[in-house]
Parts: structure tokens; sequence; C-alpha cells
């Protein structure tokens, strides 16, 4: 069950998880503005309400989770979103990345492969509030080359490899954040579209992500 009220109680924790954010390290003041905004206990069941606001990971349907806040910020900052770019996210979940992203203005292309967190974001009331977030249904690996091609892309599974179909959806000049590597630990990089279509690496922090999947999964 989730409660719906955001208290004055609850902004100071998001105001103090914002403070723990910028002393772990997150710099993009427009990153921690949107963070500050989104009720993150909304995402999660009521028994959670207190924990909703630490710096940590939760599970929810289908062995999924909802990421800890640092590592939102982290790939939001990599992304260096500006506003009224379309950004293509592989794995919605439950949707919190996504609306830190339409909070910074993008237009956000996301794809989820769990049936069930799909249809369960459809009933998310809270989700209404952007109209600039568009749900779809389907195998990352294959993006959404109809809707492309993209400004950004961010990855928020661990893959196995850069999935090549998500680097062609990326435009001359855009930046996709993919944390890669099987096992427990992954590696962040951002990659670099250049004109001719090759590609730039930058590594940086590791992370611990669900596994990306091939695939649907009804």
């Amino acid at each position: 069950m989730r409660k719906f009220e955001d208290t004055y109680r609850h902004m100071g924790l998001r105001k103090k998880l914002v403070d723990l954010l910028r002393h772990k390290g997150i710099q993009s003041d427009t990153v921690l503005e949107a963070i500050n905004k989104i009720p993150r206990h909304y995402f999660l069941d009521s028994a959670f309400e207190e924990q909703a606001y630490e710096d940590r990971a939760f599970p929810i349907a289908t062995g999924q989770t909802i990421s800890h806040p640092y590592t939102v910020a982290y790939q939001s900052q990599l992304l260096d979103v500006k506003p009224f770019q379309r950004i293509l996210e592989i794995g919605t979940g439950s949707a919190y990345q996504a609306c830190v992203l339409a909070e910074l203005g993008a237009q956000v292309f996301t794809i989820e492969r769990q049936k069930p967190l799909f249809e369960a974001n459809k009933t998310f009331a809270f989700l209404r509030k952007y109209p600039n977030i568009k749900y779809f249904y389907g195998d990352g690996f294959e993006g959404l080359p109809t809707f492309g091609p993209f400004d950004r892309v961010l990855i928020t599974a661990a893959a196995p490899f850069i999935p090549p179909k998500l680097v062609q959806q990326l435009k001359p000049g855009g930046m996709m954040v993919i944390p890669t590597g099987e096992g427990d630990v992954q590696i962040m990089k951002r990659l670099h579209k250049n004109a001719d279509g090759s590609v730039t690496e930058e590594v940086f922090e590791q992370f611990s992500f669900v596994p990306m999947l091939e695939g649907k999964n009804g």
C-alpha cells in the first residue's frame, strides 16, 4: 500500500538526502533540485516511508529494485541533461529515475521488459504529473528505432555488452550512460558518439545493478 501525502516532514527528509548526496560528490544543482522535488516515498510501500530518504536501494516487483538515490543522481549528472532533449531510458522499474529526468525538462522515452511493472506504472497516479514521459513495454536491447534518434541514452541495468542498436539510435554528439559488466559489480561508462559514428568512452566508478536481460517478460 502506498501513501500519497507529502508532508513537511517528508520535505525535511528530502532536504537531508540532498545534503547527503552533495556531501558524497554530486555537484549538479539541477539534479539535486529535481531529487528534492520528487516524493521518493510515493514509489515505495508505506511501510518503508521512513527509509525512503536513506541512500539505499529497495526491492520492487519481479525481482527488480529502485536504485540508491546516489546512483540515480550520479547517472543523471553524467548524462548532463538539457531541457527538451530526447532521452531513451532502458529499464523503467519504479519510474523514479524517469521522473528525475522529466524534472530536468527532458522528453523521456522509457522501456520496461517486465509486464507487471509496466502495467503498474499505468495506474500510478503521480506519474500523470509528467506528460513528458512516454512508457513502452519491450526489449531494451532493441531500443525504440521509430522514435529515435535520441540526444541521450540511459541504461539502468547491468549490460553484459554495449548494445549496438542503442548506439545506432544515439544522435551524433549524443551521450550514453551505461553500467557494463557481469557479476556483482559493474563499471559506469559514458559514451560520446562522434560525428563520424565512432564512439569515445569514459570510465567512472563501480556500481551494482540488476542484470539487463534480452526479450520481454510477460
